[in-house]
């Protein structure tokens, strides 16, 4: 089996030395060591891909493309397919601050509005007593005895001081309002957990809707990307119905330059990325592997309280 040559190891390099880098910024690096442009020479482009990932395989890491839900932009980045005892240790992120992260990341994922975020005092309100599983792999407050010490001694300000690591480590982000969102690094590696956790997938491209527009019939549970709205309703005639229960879609007014630039963006990511596959409109049913990284908590992930799940838009809509 040929091994990668010098070039492969530097699109590789930049990524984990980097952290997950934009589109434009990853095909300057191509072009750089290549000579060629993505844009002009897309099969060479793709070809640099596969063979990355059929050699990352072997150390069960994978090279991926994700969009940023909350501006629509594409991403590259390096990702770890395991979460084992052995990999953990390599995290610099103490139990109470992966079970701090662990909070919030349901509480956004599994938000019924699908705002993909949460307020910053909601989330340093996260309790930390919540992700200790009671038995059987169950969620739910533990009894004082049960609650680690750590959980019960972790302050305000050590939740503060986590969330500015875990924004500046690209685990989650602060949104243009303020608010906590996800960060590259969490819609890269934490596909495996959306999918398992039955987040509502995009109707139009299958990825988890964490910042979607749902549809209006509470009763449904359609989501679709903002950016995804575009591409899909755009070029409709007649009304703009939920493909899920015909329910009227209000939109508004698309651009066709705009449409057509995000349609090609749509077909690049997709084409230029193997390791996602072909795109299916139904929602994967299984997926293979753990999704993890610095965190290595992917795959440990409990399923949200029955709190979070009993939620309806109304009740949220009141808070």
């Amino acid at each position: 089996m040929p091994s990668l040559c010098w070039k492969h190891h530097t699109l590789i390099q930049a990524l984990m030395s980097r952290g997950p880098l934009n589109e434009q910024d990853f095909h300057s690096i191509f072009t750089g060591v290549t000579g060629k442009n993505p844009g002009t020479h897309q099969q060479l482009f793709n070809d640099y891909l596969l063979k990355i990932n059929k050699e990352l395989s072997f150390v069960q890491m994978e090279l991926r493309a994700c969009r940023n839900q909350y501006d629509g932009n594409v991403f590259y980045g390096v990702v770890n397919n395991v979460a084992d005892e052995q990999s953990k240790l390599g995290t610099r992120y103490t139990v109470p601050q992966i079970a701090f992260y662990k909070g919030i990341i349901e509480a956004i994922a599994h938000d019924v509005l699908s705002n993909g975020c949460i307020s910053n005092i909601d989330a340093l309100n996260i309790r930390l007593e919540n992700q200790v599983p009671t038995g059987a792999g169950s969620q739910s407050q533990a009894p004082s005895s049960h609650i680690p010490p750590a959980f019960r001694n972790f302050s305000m300000s050590q939740k503060e001081k986590t969330l500015e690591e875990l924004v500046r480590d690209q685990w989650l982000c602060f949104t243009p309002d303020g608010n906590i969102g996800l960060g590259l690094r969490s819609f890269l590696d934490l596909r495996s957990w959306f999918r398992g956790n039955d987040i509502p997938a995009c109707e139009v491209c299958n990825e988890a809707g964490v910042k979607a527009d749902p549809c209006q019939n509470e009763g449904c549970t359609v989501r679709i990307h903002h950016y995804c709205l575009k591409r899909k309703f755009s070029r409709t005639k007649g009304e703009k119905v939920c493909p899920g229960c015909s329910t009227p879609w209000p939109l508004p007014a698309f651009k066709t330059e705009a449409v057509e630039e995000e349609e090609a963006d749509a077909n690049g990511i997709t084409q230029s990325q193997p390791s996602l596959g072909s795109v299916s409109r139904k929602r994967a049913r299984t997926s293979s592997g753990g999704d993890s990284g610095t965190l290595n908590i992917s795959s440990q992930l409990p399923v949200p309280t029955s709190d979070v799940k009993r939620a309806t838009r109304s009740s949220a809509r009141l808070r």
